[in-house]
């Protein structure tokens, strides 16, 4: 019996799709042998990948003219250093605005490779609990690197910088395919596939083409965006089980949700059942970030005691609600509502909640 998956990376996968790589894992496409033992460059393998990528830009409304759409490997994690080693380069001035974990990571890395970021703004002084609103940018930045989902801290960007004085670049991993987005001030937007678009290995990376054509060329090949978008991300072997299971999640997206308008509506519903499950507990359950930067995708939250929180996740685990433990830096309790995650899963959540809290409070 398949549990409810609130994990927060790798998170849940849609069902059909999972049942849909389970029928092809003999014989993928009458080629009598697995997806992941065709050779990458095969006809079926590269239409596959392109099929791919032209669903995905399809979603976000990406056009192919304007926008280039490359598979990379490394998580979002390698990201943090290719955006700087492109972009910025020794010296290289750019801005970061830190709301947590991951862009604290990606500013590091940033200074790791020979760059001068500065922070445009912080939240940190709150311990990372809200967006912020007011911004000291550089004008000679190359970029303004956000993260638009923080999968610890449980905030969201509602809504994003525009007139910015460079094009925004954007860590999107925990919330990527999960509403439609305003790409105008954008001239890059990444997401490592493990929470809402496939399984973890294979990182999708947009970018402006005016954008890549900045990219500094002096940088190791596999770190290169250019040589990525040259070579249609086959410069070396792919990730090429992760891209044809993220080809079949863009399918269900767009034939079996009915696209990214329709999927927010349902994220939406999942997250406001939680948060009013959260907010009616008469502080039993305590939220941890402030309400106008709430997440819709990842709803942290405490409990009265550390002892508590032992005792609720051990239970939820037995009652088959699976991965409530908050990120391992801050601990507490983390829901993490991807797509595939069904109301069904939040219903049985707060069902749970209530019981917990009946015997607890």
């Amino acid at each position: 019996m398949r549990v409810s998956n609130f994990n927060g990376g790798p998170g849940a996968l849609p069902v059909e799709v999972l049942e849909e790589a389970a029928r092809d894992m003999l014989d993928w496409n009458g080629t009598g042998m697995s997806i992941m033992e065709n050779t990458h460059r095969s006809k079926k393998v590269m239409a596959m990948a392109k099929e791919a990528e032209a669903d995905f830009r399809d979603l976000l409304g990406l056009d192919e003219d304007e926008w280039a759409v490359v598979f990379c490997q490394g998580g979002a994690s390698l990201q943090f250093a290719m955006i700087a080693l492109n972009f910025a380069g020794p010296g290289g001035r750019c801005d970061y605005v830190n709301t947590g974990l991951w862009s604290t990571k990606a500013y590091k890395e940033a200074q790791i490779c020979g760059a001068k970021p500065r922070l445009a703004a912080s939240s940190e002084e709150d311990d990372f609990t809200y967006i912020p609103d007011a911004f000291d940018f550089d004008h000679e930045a190359k970029y303004i690197y956000i993260t638009t989902n923080n999968t610890v801290r449980g905030t969201q960007w509602k809504k994003f910088p525009h007139n910015a004085p460079a094009p925004l670049v954007a860590d999107m991993s925990s919330e990527l395919l999960s509403r439609p987005i305003d790409t105008e001030p954008f001239g890059l937007i990444y997401g490592g596939a493990q929470k809402n678009v496939g399984p973890a290995g294979v990182t999708v990376v947009a970018m402006r083409r005016s954008f890549a054509d900045k990219a500094r060329l002096d940088v190791p090949s596999m770190m290169s965006y250019p040589i990525y978008i040259k070579n249609d991300s086959m410069y070396n072997t792919p990730p090429v089980w992760g891209i044809y299971m993220c080809g079949l999640t863009f399918k269900w997206l767009k034939n079996t949700v009915g696209g990214l308008s329709n999927m927010a509506a349902i994220n939406k519903a999942k997250a406001e059942a939680l948060y009013r499950a959260i907010d009616n507990s008469d502080g039993f359950y305590r939220g941890t970030a402030r309400q106008c930067s709430r997440s819709t995708m990842n709803v942290t939250y405490r409990l009265p005691s550390e002892e508590l929180e032992k005792r609720f996740k051990k239970e939820a685990s037995q009652n088959g609600l699976e991965g409530l433990g908050g990120h391992r830096s801050v601990g507490g309790i983390r829901a993490s509502l991807y797509n595939a995650v069904t109301q069904e899963d939040v219903n049985k959540l707060i069902e749970f909640m209530v019981e917990f809290q009946h015997k607890n409070g």
